[in-house]
């Protein structure tokens, strides 16, 4: 089953429209088709109807003509009428001929193609009746006129399935257009399948719609798949192409080249692309200035392009030009916009700038700088206020010494001529100078090109300047050490204007040391004081004085009067360094170096001796031997001691001035002379020390500082002397201390070994031995016990224990159980082995008790675990046979005696 076009029951609706039909023939193919468009009765000109494929016929064809002159086809296939018809209700039909034949044999062709046409339609009658045999449920594309004008509902096509021969089959359509936005555009006739459409459709918003066709029988039982069915939406060239800017600016250079790009203009068409509604044509249609015509425009990309190389900015700097894009490839009925551009001309140095004047003259007084003299003009017709209108200013002859300057004003571009330098009336008294000028930027038409040139000529003015001192600076000779009063040349200035120096005052302006004196008339110089040539100040044996000139009219003038000191033989050479030091271990000479003040003349080579005539030691000790025409070797003869030696060394000049100098010379045990310098000083120059305040301060601070710390110290050790004497950590070690005891105890007095009883303060009095730890609150009991004349003393007081101390008798001590208070032993001296000897049996006694109950019977849990409660230590609890507090550690019991370690052993248990 397929969609097919309407037929017999599509005879109501073919009534209400008009059918015009199109023969496409070629005689190239075996087979021409039928198109049918479906257009209303009235058409107007130019209009668009349809679109037919002439892909096939393209291929051989190269000509298209229509048999009715009311039509016309283009080549991409769209129908369009030439003129206003009016159709009436019959079909009406024309044949296209398109071939690559020509003109006289195109009516030939048209004949044998319509009888063509009546085989072709005879044989398609028959293909029809084959194909309503072969129909299957299979779509038929379709499409729709954009902006279809009716009549609405406008028939498209007919959906049928060949189940309908067995089953009563109803039709229904969804999809986009139908139950989707734009919604209710198509509908299908339930009982025929006929497909409808109800309004214009716009292409631009809608280009296609897809649907989906089912076929259902009256139970709802469906016979065939989904049917999906393609509109297309037929483009009618219904929107005007756009420029992208309604103004396009661009800028081209004058005298550019033909063919130079200008710019491109661009413009967009919302129809259907790579079609003849959107095949664009360019164009220009108006250029303003109208002649002569300057741009050219390409019709496919819009390029805007120069037509001639005759741009001149200095006479139109600005062309308007109006154009036009047109769709349908430029065709006349193809719609159109214009939009507008602007091209500026860009400047170019094509102008050079000339002078109004090709001579100038002008004056300026002498001795002027500084000064504005002269301002020329030039004339140029490029664009004013950049590189290529602005000018520069060159001098190119007249100027050699430098006197005059030229520069632009870049207010007004003129040349300003200045003086720098003056001018010298006597010298010249008229200067031509040859100006030249140029553009900033290079001129375009040749690289060499010089400029334009003009002369201008100065007139130096006179001017009475006074008197001139030339040259600046004089000299005069003068020997160093002449007498007093010595005369000689001085300074000469004169007045231009005479050339001669008649009439001119001198004065003498500065003079460092105030050797001469200046003569007012003449200028001469006279020896105030003794000249010396080797003076600090005097530099290369020059001494300078400033002179002031006057004339009588007070215009004056200053220079300078070197007088160059004549060197002569004043002075012995000398030795600048009187130290030498040498480090005799390391050493055996020292090299000494003599300076003569005198010119070389009178200087080198010298002669090194020693001055001994006074004292032989000087000569039985030294030796001095020539190193060089300034330099001489110093050594020591004999072994001479570590010390101060003072040495006389004569230098004599090739003139036989001489001169002595005393050396000290230092003979050091050290490696290098910095060694020696510091500690040699404090050895031999002791009487001449002579202590600043602040180091007299420093040492001061110091013995303060001393002092303070023997005060410290002595304080200490009497503080130590002071302290009263506390029992040492390892006496209470070996103390057996009874712990853990519950509830009060009784008072027991023990008698064994010597032991007896005694109230407290009846202890006889005797040597004293190491005492027991003091009473601690908490339950303790206290026990005291003492070797000849023992006292045990007990606090019955709630709340208290007791402690054991042992002391000898005969020492004065005190145990105050009650206060708890710490056991104070004074004098008190022991040993060691007597302790041990003391103890040892009674501690294996209290051993042998603390395993037997009350009845003397052996208990074996008489030794109990109790629970920690306190502070951490190495060695825990030990329960009843714990002999420290809980807070003394049990580290002496690693270093007890081998007796001693069964008993630590056994208390440590738990």
């Amino acid at each position: 089953m397929a969609a097919a076009r309407p037929t017999g029951s599509a005879s109501g609706a073919l009534c209400r429209q008009l059918l015009l039909t199109l023969a496409i023939l070629t005689f190239a193919c075996d087979a021409c088709k039928t198109v049918t468009l479906h257009v209303p009765s009235k058409l107007d000109a130019e209009k668009f109807i349809g679109r037919v494929n002439l892909k096939e016929c393209f291929k051989s064809a190269n000509l298209i003509h229509s048999s009715d002159p009311d039509f016309q086809i283009l080549e991409d296939g769209s129908v369009y009428t030439t003129n206003a018809i009016l159709l009436s209700s019959a079909k009406r039909s024309f044949t296209l001929l398109l071939s690559n034949t020509e003109t006289q044999e195109e009516k030939k062709i048209l004949v044998l193609l319509e009888q063509q046409t009546k085989v072709l339609r005879k044989r398609r009658s028959q293909e029809k009746v084959l194909i309503r045999a072969k129909r299957r449920w299979a779509p038929i594309p379709c499409s729709v006129p954009e902006n279809s004008l009716g009549p609405f509902p406008l028939f498209l096509q007919q959906v049928q399935s060949d189940t309908a021969q067995n089953y009563t089959i109803y039709y229904s359509i969804s999809g986009p257009g139908v139950d989707k936005e734009p919604l209710n555009l198509f509908y299908v006739e339930r009982d025929t399948g006929n497909l409808f459409c109800t309004r214009p459709v716009d292409r631009e918003k809608y280009p296609s719609f897809e649907l989906v066709a089912f076929a259902t029988t009256q139970d709802g039982y469906t016979p065939e798949y989904p049917l999906t069915l393609l509109i297309r939406i037929e483009d009618e060239n219904d929107n005007f192409p756009i420029f992208t800017e309604t103004t396009y600016i661009f800028n081209v250079s004058e005298n550019c080249r033909v063919g130079t790009t200008v710019g491109q203009v661009c413009a967009t068409d919302k129809d259907e692309p790579d079609t003849l509604h959107t095949r664009l044509r360019y164009s220009i249609i108006e250029q303003f200035p109208a002649s002569p015509t300057l741009f050219s425009m390409h019709p496919t990309t819009g390029v805007i392009t120069t037509s001639s190389s005759q741009l001149d900015r200095e006479l139109i700097d600005k062309y308007q030009l109006k154009i036009k894009v047109q769709d349908m490839d430029g065709q006349y009925f193809g719609l159109q916009t214009t939009a507008t551009c602007i091209i500026n001309i860009e400047d170019v140095n094509d102008n050079l700038p000339t002078f109004t004047r090709s001579s100038y003259e002008t004056s300026v007084e002498e001795n002027r700088i500084d000064v504005e003299i002269l301002r020329v003009a030039v004339e140029d017709k490029d664009l004013i206020n950049t590189a290529n209108w602005r000018a520069n200013y060159t001098i190119l002859k007249g100027n050699e010494n430098g006197n005059f300057k030229i520069v632009t004003d870049p207010k007004t571009n003129e040349g300003v001529l200045c003086v720098v330098k003056p001018l010298n009336y006597e010298e010249k008294k008229e200067v031509t100078l040859q100006i030249c000028v140029v553009n900033e930027a290079p001129h375009s038409g040749s690289s060499g090109s010089t400029g334009n040139m003009a002369t201008v000529t100065v007139n130096v003015q006179n001017q009475d300047e006074g008197p001139e001192c030339s040259p600046a600076v004089q000299i005069v000779r003068i020997k160093e050490n002449v007498p007093v009063s010595t005369k000689g040349s001085g300074y000469k200035a004169y007045d231009p204007e005479t050339n001669s120096s008649s009439g001119i005052r001198y004065k003498k302006l500065s003079d460092p040391k105030g050797w001469v004196t200046v003569d007012e008339n003449s200028g001469s110089v006279t020896t105030f004081r003794s000249l010396d040539r080797e003076a600090e100040t005097i530099r290369h044996g020059i001494y300078n004085i400033t002179i002031l000139a006057s004339d009588e009219d007070g215009r004056t003038c200053t220079g300078t009067l070197g007088i160059i000191l004549e060197d002569m033989n004043d002075n012995g050479p000398f030795i600048p360094q009187r130290t030498v030091i040498i480090c005799k271990p390391v050493m055996s000479s020292a090299e000494i170096v003599a300076i003569d003040p005198d010119e070389p003349i009178h200087g080198p080579p010298f002669d090194f001796s020693l001055d001994g005539v006074s004292d032989s030691e000087v000569l039985r000790m030294w030796r001095l031997t020539k190193i060089n025409d300034t330099a001489a070797r110093l050594s020591y003869l004999n072994d001479p001691q570590f010390g101060r030696y003072t040495v006389p060394v004569r230098v004599t000049d090739r003139l036989g001035q001489s001169l002595v100098t005393q050396l000290n010379v230092i003979l050091c045990d050290c490696v290098t002379q910095s060694d020696c310098n510091t500690g040699l000083a404090l050895k031999t120059d002791n009487r001449g020390l002579i202590l600043g305040k602040w180091a007299i301060l420093a040492i001061l601070l110091g013995i303060a500082l001393l002092f303070c710390v023997l005060f410290t110290l002595v304080c200490g050790a009497t503080g130590v002397a002071k302290k009263p004497k506390v029992f040492p950590d390892d006496l209470a070690q070996q103390n057996l201390i009874v712990s853990n005891t519950e509830a009060p105890g009784d008072d027991k007095v023990y008698s064994t070994n010597g032991f007896t009883t005694h109230t407290a303060g009846d202890s006889p009095q005797g040597i004293c031995s190491p005492l027991g730890s003091g009473v601690k609150n908490g339950g303790q009991e206290t026990i005291e016990m003492v070797k000849g004349g023992q006292t045990i003393e007990s606090c019955q007081e709630a709340g208290h224990h007791h402690t054991l101390a042992v002391c000898k008798g005969g020492g004065q001590h005190t145990l105050d159980s009650c206060r708890g208070g710490q056991v104070e032993a004074d004098n008190c001296r022991y040993t060691y082995s007597e302790w041990y000897t003391y103890t040892q049996p009674r501690l294996g006694e209290k051993v042998q008790q603390c395993n037997q109950d009350n009845s003397h019977m052996h208990a074996q849990d008489y030794v109990r675990t109790y629970n920690y409660e306190g502070r951490g230590s190495a060695a825990g609890s030990v329960g009843c046979c714990s002999e420290r507090q809980e807070e003394d550690g049990l580290e002496f019991l690693d270093h007890l005696e081998p007796k001693f370690r069964t008993l630590a052993e056994t208390c440590m248990k738990r």
